[in-house]
């Protein structure tokens, strides 16, 4: 079988062609780093370089979700430190009030500066961080904390009840958010509480004892070694209005035994402070995880889709090399012509 001329003009366009289209994969290579970039490329890697990519995505969704959350928690302890000021500062009045001979219009001075901190308590028990309240529950857009409309500090009057302690529907402030702490899920299968409720760190109330606002907790509430935050500073307030030091039956329960509630509610604010940052320092440490599977899986990644530099160079060049050599050829066997045979 003889070969024409247009079959070899033929068969050097083809070629041509084809180390044109390698050049060209290996420069696209070398300019992106990817060797894998459809799956022709390499058939047999294409699944676990989309295995590998969701898991990838699913570790970064981790991480983010994780960081979010960690920050929130952070400004919550923050939110936390800000209330155990608040009670120190209440608790320095009292002892002030009761060890001074104070005239009733000093006591009144400090029972203004104790309206103040618990306006500011209030302040920090609404706080929000990113547009959701972070003292609610699962009702982040609800706000927890709000004034009972029905709260009578005066014990000689029935109607409406009377303030009492075991009874949450009489204290000063409801709560209007839920006993339900949201969850984080920092691993496949393991999932943590990621914030306080409102309940359990202002009212004393825990989770599985607290129903809603106007139905009376159980426990009794506040429950052993808890204090509802609101009636203690609320309490004091009028104690020291009425110049009441150590009458029990007195207007606010009197100043001595708001020592011994202040001290309460200082140690249930730091106990769950210290739970939230166990939560926070356990977030802390599976970030740090979740950052060596991410770091592992591109490791595995890019062994099936990143292209070695070195070698695409050396490729690079030795297919110009060849595209340069068949050009050369191609140029010569162009200029034989049928008259060279006459």
């Amino acid at each position: 079988m003889k070969a024409t001329e247009g079959t070899t003009y033929r068969m050097l366009q083809s070629n041509l062609g084809n180390i044109t289209t390698r050049l060209e994969e290996l420069r696209t290579q070398g300019a992106t780093g990817i060797k894998l970039s459809k799956p022709s490329d390499d058939p047999s890697s294409i699944r676990p370089v989309l295995a590998t990519r969701t898991q990838i995505m699913h570790t970064d969704r981790y991480l983010e979700t994780m960081g979010v959350t960690l920050d929130k928690m952070e400004s919550t302890d923050g939110h936390l430190s800000h209330v155990e000021n608040i009670l120190q500062r209440v608790k320095e009045i009292t002892i002030n009030s009761i060890n001074s001979a104070m005239s009733q219009s000093d006591l009144d001075t400090f029972a203004d500066e104790v309206s103040n901190l618990k306006a500011e308590l209030i302040d920090t028990a609404n706080a929000k961080v990113d547009g959701k309240f972070i003292f609610s529950g699962y009702a982040e857009n609800t706000t927890p904390f709000e004034r009972n409309p029905n709260y009578n500090p005066d014990q000689t009057v029935p109607i409406p009840p009377p303030y009492d302690k075991t009874d949450s529907t009489t204290w000063p402030y409801l709560y209007m958010g839920t006993p339900n702490p949201t969850e984080l899920e920092i691993t496949p299968g393991e999932a943590l509480e990621s914030n306080l409720t409102g309940n359990d760190l202002f009212f004393g109330v825990s989770n599985s004892n607290w129903v809603d606002s106007t139905t009376p907790a159980a426990g009794p509430p506040p429950e052993t070694d808890r204090n509802d935050i609101f009636s203690i500073l609320e309490r004091t307030e009028e104690a020291l209005r009425a110049g009441n030091i150590n009458d029990p039956a007195g207007a606010g329960g009197g100043l001595q035994a708001k020592l011994d509630e202040l001290d309460v509610s200082a140690n249930q604010n730091r106990r769950l402070r210290s739970q939230l940052g166990n939560r926070a320092s356990r977030v802390d440490s599976a970030m740090l995880a979740q950052e060596d599977v991410s770091i592992d899986l591109r490791q595995i990644l890019s062994r099936y889709q990143d292209a070695d530099a070195i070698d695409t160079f050396n490729a690079i060049v030795q297919q110009e090399t060849a595209f340069q050599a068949a050009l050369s050829i191609t140029s010569k066997v162009s200029q034989i012509s049928i008259l060279d045979y006459f």
